[in-house]
């Protein structure tokens, strides 16, 4: 019991300061002084700073898209043969996240603010591991809502996707940058406010109509040299 108190220690105070510092400035010394551990026990638990960080996101991340998918296979239930809304969809795959950024007591808050912040620039190791994680859930999304969306193509609502995942990481990664050009401050706390506002952005952008895009010029024939 007491070895599972300490790993948790550990990764509580980790998470709250890789979100205050980020993954590279912080240092295990700071990280052992805020756990009340020695390093030895961060070796001992983690091995390395790297592996610690990938428990950090491991353990809530993993918890998050086991339960889109379990959202996602209720919702396809209860539509049976019947189309799903798009709307169903991004609730699903944002809304789960975005009630964890509600969580300010069990440290979701603190968790998709750090989130949110390394998908602008995510380590090597940790963008290794992001993939790993999120593969098989984007895939599931993107034939969900390939269904839902038939006159849109494939390609078009990956692009979409990937808005949608940087306007919510912007927006759980805190309203600083916003300040810096706002002329008043604004409040991100209330996390319903916010869940409402992103939702109707998303969902907006989502059933834009397509984009006009030049015609890529078609690819002359080679011709073949005469022998």
């Amino acid at each position: 019991m007491a070895e599972v108190d300490t790993r948790m220690r550990i990764l509580d105070a980790a998470e709250s300061l890789f979100t205050e510092h980020g993954l590279e400035a912080t240092t295990l010394r700071q990280i052992t002084g805020a756990a009340e551990v020695n390093l030895a026990a961060v070796n001992y638990h983690f091995g390395s700073k790297e592996e610690l960080i990938r428990e950090v996101f491991r353990r809530r991340l993993t918890w998050l898209n086991q339960q889109r998918l379990l959202e996602l296979d209720r919702i396809e239930a209860e539509a049976g043969d019947k189309p799903i809304k798009p709307s169903q969809i991004l609730e699903v795959f944002f809304g789960t996240a975005l009630k964890m950024a509600a969580d300010t007591k069990g440290g979701g808050r603190n968790f998709m603010r750090l989130l949110g912040r390394t998908y602008r620039k995510p380590p090597e190791f940790v963008r290794g591991f992001l993939a790993e994680e999120y593969t098989a859930v984007i895939g599931r999304f993107k034939a969900a809502l390939v269904t839902a969306l038939p006159g849109v193509p494939g390609e078009e609502i990956l692009w979409r996707f990937h808005f949608m995942m940087g306007a919510m990481s912007y927006a759980l990664s805190g309203t600083d940058a916003l300040h810096i050009v706002a002329e008043e401050a604004l409040d991100d706390s209330d996390a319903e406010a916010l869940y409402a506002r992103l939702m109707s952005f998303m969902l907006g952008g989502l059933r834009a109509p397509l984009p006009a895009l030049r015609a890529e010029p078609a690819k002359r024939p080679r011709m073949r040299k005469s022998a």
